[in-house]
């Protein structure tokens, strides 16, 4: 919780990919309240009142799992909501002429993009950015389980992280933004 209210804050980038992991950790403890308090908020070093806080965050998030349906698999809709946002900023930001550094690396980013779906790690009704967002999860899922990532996929990697980075500062500014770029 605490993690999730700064990154929220600092990059709504990084504050997503948090999130997909509580989401696999919710679920690596079965969605179950004693297992979440054994697996995950055992570890937590802070005083009570914070560690209930913590506590209460992670139930509604658990029970938002369970209600939504996303026990097994996706994400809740709360974190969707999010990622369509950040696909229309994306899109505005591409249409935009003062955006010329944005549109550079969206276009330059792209094939990497359309590359991901073409292998099957994307599903066609995927947008870019969530396109973009799987793809640093999924690295970040097999550096966890030890897998080596080749050269031109951590090439790809850091355009991607580029665009996400430059999208998540645009999130940040919005309100800077031309009412029709907005």
């Amino acid at each position: 919780m605490i993690i999730a209210e700064k990154k929220r804050s600092d990059n709504i980038c990084e504050y997503l990919l948090y999130m997909w992991q509580v989401e696999d950790l919710i679920r690596a403890a079965e969605c179950n309240p004693d297992n979440i308090d054994r697996l995950i908020l055992s570890r937590y070093q802070t005083d009570a009142d914070t560690l209930q806080r913590i506590r209460r965050w992670y139930a509604e998030l658990n029970e938002m799992m369970l209600t939504e349906g996303k026990r097994e698999r996706g994400h809740l809709d709360v974190n969707r909501i999010l990622v369509m946002q950040l696909e229309e900023l994306s899109q505005k930001l591409v249409r935009d002429p003062a955006q010329g550094l944005y549109r550079g690396v969206y276009y330059k980013t792209l094939p990497a993009l359309v590359q991901l779906r073409a292998k099957g790690a994307a599903s066609q009704s995927e947008g870019e950015i969530e396109t973009a967002l799987n793809a640093l999860y999924g690295a970040v899922t097999m550096r966890l389980a030890g897998r080596e990532l080749s050269a031109d996929t951590l090439t790809s990697l850091k355009q991607i992280g580029t665009l996400l980075a430059m999208l998540a500062d645009a999130y940040n500014k919005k309100d800077l933004l031309p009412e029709d770029a907005e």
